[in-house]
């Protein structure tokens, strides 16, 4: 088990570097951050001033190992339009960005879980091919098309829920069920196959000969395998929704850490668009490996894969 630990830590290690590097040079590549920083109006001589207060009249190397140095001690320097702290800013942001990504997992997996059991149990039968057919759609359909069709039925015809802010668990209500339809479809048909797979093995068949209960064998034996695939679809999935919740919070007005990286990429803040790609793919990167490491537990035989 410490082979393999240590193994996925290496991994997660140099992906995390590959990051780092990467969201330094992609800023840098899209053009001056002075000229950008200065504005349109902005004198050469302004934009020599502002190149050398931001040190960026240093070599790129310079400038890359100072970042890196700062940004693995938690220091992502001073945002350019909030004239704040940028670490402050993403700390005051990241718990929207979490209540939205959790709620939108637990809906997904609510949904997606029975659904899938359902379809396996019925294989080969309009309920398969219907629950099938939800997991098409849902696959097709764009988040902020479904968004705005939430917001027009059920926040101004209806009336039911409010359609931006976060005064309130009701604001979560319909970016939640948005950002669930992007995860529904590959959790519904991991867990229909993972099922399909299960109930065709010899040890369900030992336990439907032992006289089990047909409820037992679902859940305690055939779900219970079929599931291993599924927690590590689940971890990534709430990494993607992490990653893509800047559509969502962008429709509804949420301010999180999603519309905290719209307005810095508006606004050229580029200290905080690198600080929020870092942070991001960070815990994207702890949710995979934190995923490999539920797998091992549940399935001895991937420790020494």
């Amino acid at each position: 088990m410490l082979h393999f630990l240590r193994r996925r830590l290496t991994v997660a290690i140099l992906v995390a570097l590959t990051v780092l590097t990467l969201s330094f040079l992609l800023t840098r590549l899209s053009g001056d951050l002075a000229i950008s920083i200065a504005g349109p109006n902005a004198t050469q001589e302004d934009i020599e001033l502002i190149r050398r207060a931001y040190g960026l009249d240093r070599p790129l190397w310079v400038q890359y190992f100072d970042w890196l140095w700062r940004a693995l001690q938690g220091d992502f320097g001073d945002s350019y339009f909030f004239k704040t702290r940028v670490a402050r800013l993403i700390m005051e942001r990241m718990p929207i960005t979490m209540t939205l990504g959790l709620c939108g997992l637990f809906i997904a997996l609510c949904v997606a879980l029975p659904l899938g059991i359902l379809a396996a149990v019925r294989e080969n039968t309009w309920v398969d091919r219907s629950v099938l057919m939800v997991a098409l759609i849902g696959q097709a359909m764009p988040s902020f098309w479904l968004g705005l069709i939430l917001m027009v039925v059920l926040g101004l015809n209806l009336g039911w829920l409010p359609i931006s802010g976060t005064g309130s668990w009701e604001h979560y209500v319909m970016p939640s069920i948005v950002l669930s339809f992007s995860a529904i479809p590959s959790l519904m048909r991991l867990t229909r196959s993972g099922m399909i797979e299960a109930l065709a093995s010899d040890y369900i068949r030992t336990a439907r000969a032992k006289g089990l209960s047909r409820l037992s064998i679902l859940v305690k034996h055939g779900f219970r395998n079929a599931a291993i695939p599924v927690v590590a679809i689940a971890a990534v999935q709430l990494g993607f929704m992490l990653g893509g919740s800047i559509v969502i919070e962008t429709v509804f007005a949420l301010h999180g850490v999603g519309y905290l990286a719209w307005e810095s990429i508006s606004k050229n803040d580029f200290p905080v668009v690198q600080a929020v790609v870092l942070v991001l793919a960070l815990i994207y990167i702890g949710l995979t490996l934190l995923s490999d490491l539920l797998n091992a537990v549940l399935d001895p035989r991937l420790r020494s894969a």
